[in-house]
């Protein structure tokens, strides 16, 4: 069981990431009426940037 919750506290950032940066991204967009570039939908333009940030802050084991 140790074992198990360090693996998931290791990939916590990237979880995050495309758990609550994404959908709030989306959200965000749709409040103010922005439309996503290169026709994506607002979620796949969250996903890549909440992924992208959750995997950097993953490798790195910081968000900044």
């Amino acid at each position: 069981m140790q074992v198990a919750i360090k693996r998931l506290f290791a990939i916590m950032p990237l979880l995050f990431g495309l758990g609550f940066i994404a959908p709030l991204i989306a959200q965000t967009m749709a409040v103010w009426e922005w439309d996503a570039p290169l026709g994506l939908s607002r979620i796949a333009l969250g996903l890549i940037v909440g992924g992208s940030w959750g995997l950097y802050a993953t490798i790195r084991g910081r968000w900044i």
